[in-house]
């Protein structure tokens, strides 16, 4: 698969305010919004704002940026979703359904149901619900963004 050009990225669309999403994260180096397509409530999507493929293809000198947002918003969704835990991961090109870097930050809890790497989706009811997960994660990352200042 070959990187899809930035004007055609659905990321970059988003992390443009081009396309709808519910975004919990918004500065200038990186984005976070919830999946729309989630295996819990709470499932967001951590992307560069810069229109980066993989992870391989990330300057050396964001990646400390970079992880720390990836790091602030597991934080939040854990406090958010009252989750025990999470699963933090990314796909380098296979199975990487968008060609731009991400990290899946998926609130986790005992017998939760996840094995292995069969996933159920488990949809938000509808917009309004998916807006108010979003408003959470938003308020924890606040918190934990202050308490790192």
């Amino acid at each position: 698969m070959s990187p899809t050009p930035a004007a055609d990225c659905l990321f970059c669309a988003i992390a443009a305010g081009e396309r709808p999403a519910h975004v919990v994260l918004d500065t200038a180096p990186v984005v976070a919004f919830l999946d729309h397509r989630p295996l819990f409530p709470g499932h967001t999507l951590v992307v560069p704002r810069a229109h980066v493929p993989t992870l391989t293809d990330l300057p050396p000198d964001a990646l400390a940026e970079y992880f720390a947002r990836v790091q602030q918003v597991t934080t939040a969704v854990e406090s958010a979703m009252g989750a025990a835990g999470s699963f933090v991961a990314n796909n380098n090109v296979v199975s990487q359904s968008v060609p731009h870097l991400h990290f899946h930050v998926v609130p986790r809890n005992p017998k939760d149901g996840l094995r292995g790497f069969f996933w159920p989706r488990h949809p938000y009811e509808d917009d309004a619900d998916a807006a108010a997960v979003a408003g959470r994660i938003r308020d924890a990352i606040r918190v934990a963004i202050n308490d790192t200042l």
